[in-house]
């Protein structure tokens, strides 16, 4: 009986043995497999760490490139598939210039939203473009505000066919701008960038049409949340309505000369606009341009 019992019990400690070895064997592997995942995670958040620290720039004007996921959007050639960032109190835009005018609005979004009834949309600025034989062209501009720099956001554009279309696009390898001192003032990219909060009157000049309209000079100018908008007064009360790409202004007055209250989306450059007029009997759009005088600007 003892005999038996000393067998069983060097079969049970020899088979604790193989058994011991099998399991040093397959935690082996787990624990480098355990260590690797950790490495891994770890290099991820260093790789986080770098974008983010990327993405939190200093206050100022970069050149950056904008990547889209279509090869019929797309900055101009002449751009090099770059734009003007502009870094304000933390907030960033980046100004693109495309390659024509058949984009009439953009919209930070989808597409449905854009189509929604209060939505604001992004209005062209008129952008002239030097192409490397020497040949000069006027483009449609946009002031894009960014999110986040190396990272996807949604960009919906508006033809004019009036079919609006979902994209994807990202701003990414921002560098400073060797012309970064003063260059908020003459910048497309960089509109109303040094303007605060406030009231402003500003120097505006009115071209188009058969010559014989005018605009009050200066106009009152309001910047909010840094968006500007202008107080547009007509020397006659037979505009009903003007349009900038496909957003409609009606008149803010019902009496005297036809006021309008419109975005300034650009300064030091003419900035198309449609104007309405029943003054010939049927009603009659007429293209102008309005060209808002940045030095002139004054806080009231």
């Amino acid at each position: 009986m003892k005999k038996k019992n000393l067998k069983l019990f060097w079969m049970v400690m020899i088979a604790g043995a193989l058994l011991g070895g099998c399991g040093g064997k397959e935690s082996q592997p787990a624990a480098n497999a355990a260590e690797k995942t950790t490495a891994a995670v770890q290099e991820n958040v260093l790789e986080t760490q770098e974008t983010v620290q990327k993405a939190d720039l200093e206050d100022g004007v970069y050149t950056a490139v904008f990547t889209t996921d279509s090869g019929m959007f797309h900055v101009n050639e002449a751009c090099d598939g770059k734009g003007t960032l502009t870094v304000k109190d933390g907030k960033m835009t980046i100004h693109i210039s495309l390659t024509s005018k058949n984009i009439v609005n953009l919209f930070p979004g989808l597409a449905a939203e854009a189509q929604k009834a209060g939505a604001e949309l992004l209005q062209p600025t008129m952008d002239e473009v030097t192409y490397s034989d020497g040949m000069t062209e006027t483009v449609h501009g946009f002031d894009v505000p960014v999110p986040a720099l190396n990272e996807t956001f949604d960009l919906a554009l508006i033809g004019k066919k009036g079919k609006w279309y979902d994209h994807k696009v990202s701003v990414s390898n921002p560098e400073k701008s060797d012309s970064d001192e003063g260059a908020d003032t003459s910048a497309a990219g960089a509109a109303y960038a040094d303007l605060k909060d406030g009231e402003y009157a500003i120097d505006v000049t009115l071209e188009g049409g058969s010559g014989r309209s005018s605009v009050v000079s200066p106009a009152a100018l309001t910047v909010k949340d840094g968006q500007a908008s202008a107080r547009i007064e007509w020397s006659s009360p037979n505009y009903d309505y003007m349009k900038i790409g496909d957003a409609v202004y009606y008149p803010v007055n019902s009496e005297g000369n036809s006021v309008f209250e419109i975005p300034v989306s650009v300064f030091n450059k003419a900035m198309e606009v449609i104007a309405d007029t029943t003054a010939m009997g049927n009603p009659h759009e007429i293209a102008y341009t309005l060209t808002f005088d940045w030095d002139s600007a004054e806080k009231e």
